[in-house]
């Protein structure tokens, strides 16, 4: 591996951007979906419980490979790795924008299309740390974190209306085509990073050992919780609890959104520049408790206060998601970096999962003031799982 006094390759801003993309792509497919099902209902025939259904395939297809992906790219490496599952996922997304027509075989390409993306999650942060100096990797990590509400802005700009013009199932003809070029454009233009040879690597130890890198996961689970449950519940509070349109509302979680994409570099830039991911990481943590604990309060005895947290949180929520994506990489090392990221990823997106069906539920019978004071539990806990004291200078 070059040493960090190395000057870094100017390309690696050309393969950040690559991964961007790639990323991008996947996610404008698999949580691109959500955004079809007005459309999917209305076209179909479907009632809620089936049009979830097929929200659900993709990122079961993803929760089936991210950790063999991640396996994949330590053994062989990122761009192959990369480059073949956009290919699977260009392939199956376009064969189902072609079917067009429920039945099993629509849902088989749609769980085979999120199991392919389930490749750009794993390693395209690893081909990113490799090729970035530690100094900058938080900022890179965090740029990459982007992606994800990158693609969801792209579907929910571009899908719905392709879905009115020319079927529902074809508008995915637009995130197939984006994961194609993305693979080709990895396959071309991103080699993978320097690294030891396969046998030096070969019987590293397990970084799994201690519960340092569980810790991590555990905290990154714990903070996805006060994400989703602003990402999943503020449009439907503004409309009907503060009666807001659903247009202005859908404004609303827009902007928030586009803010939450820069907080995430800004604290990238942060970690980097104060020598720590895991520091902020609980900075965050405590914030977000306070935020989620206010908007409780607001919720009770202030509408305007509540309305406030609900765009304090959105971007302070999702912050610490690209740091810790660098800290267990960073953790894991060059040899186990690919399984530890999909594990991290599984886990997250578990959680993201049941969030919202849990909090909805929560919600439902105790008030949005009750069940976000019970959901501030999970930051509140992550103050006190992530291992700062732990923390050492980076194996990676």
């Amino acid at each position: 591996m070059p040493s960090e006094s190395a000057a870094p390759s100017a390309r690696r801003w050309l393969i950040l951007a690559i991964g961007v993309l790639a990323q991008t792509s996947a996610c404008a497919f698999v949580y691109g979906i959500p955004l079809l099902v007005p459309v999917l209902r209305d076209s179909l025939h479907l009632d809620l419980a089936t049009a979830g259904v097929y929200v659900a395939l993709p990122t079961f297809g993803l929760l089936l490979t991210l950790i063999a992906w991640g396996a994949a790219a330590d053994r062989y490496g990122e761009r192959i790795v990369m480059s073949s599952g956009m290919a699977i996922t260009a392939v199956a997304v376009a064969a189902a924008a072609w079917i067009d027509t429920p039945g099993g075989a629509l849902m088989t390409l749609l769980v085979v299309g999120g199991a392919g993306a389930g490749c750009v999650f794993a390693a395209s942060g690893r081909m990113i740390m490799g090729w970035f100096p530690r100094t900058e990797r938080g900022l890179a990590m965090g740029i990459r974190q982007t992606a994800q509400p990158l693609g969801v802005a792209l579907a929910g700009f571009a899908l719905p209306s392709l879905a009115l013009a020319h079927g529902v199932f074809a508008s995915l003809l637009l995130p197939a085509a984006l994961c194609l070029l993305s693979a080709v454009l990895v396959a071309t233009c991103a080699p993978d990073p320097p690294r030891p040879p396969r046998s030096q690597m070969v019987g590293t130890p397990s970084p799994y050992r201690t519960p340092h890198l569980w810790r991590i996961h555990a905290t990154s689970a714990l903070l996805v919780v006060p994400q989703f449950a602003i990402g999943a519940f503020a449009a439907e509070y503004l409309v009907r609890e503060q009666g807001w349109s659903a247009t202005s509302a859908g404004a609303f979680v827009a902007t928030v959104q586009i803010a939450g994409a820069a907080s995430r570099i800004g604290a990238g830039w942060w970690s980097d520049r104060v020598g720590s991911r895991l520091r902020p990481t609980r900075q965050l943590a405590i914030s977000v408790t306070i935020v989620m604990l206010v908007f409780a309060l607001g919720d009770a005895l202030a509408a305007p206060l509540a309305i406030a947290m609900l765009v304090v949180g959105g971007i302070l929520s999702v912050a610490d998601n690209g740091l810790a994506f660098t800290a267990v990489a960073e953790v894991a090392g060059v040899a186990w970096s690919g399984r530890a990221m999909g594990i991290q990823n599984t886990g997250q997106n578990l959680l993201s999962s049941g969030t919202p069906i849990a909090l909805g539920a929560l919600i439902g019978s105790t008030g949005y003031a009750a069940g976000f004071a019970i959901a501030a539990l999970a930051p509140f806990a992550a103050i006190f799982v992530v291992p700062v004291r732990d923390e050492g200078p980076p194996t990676w």
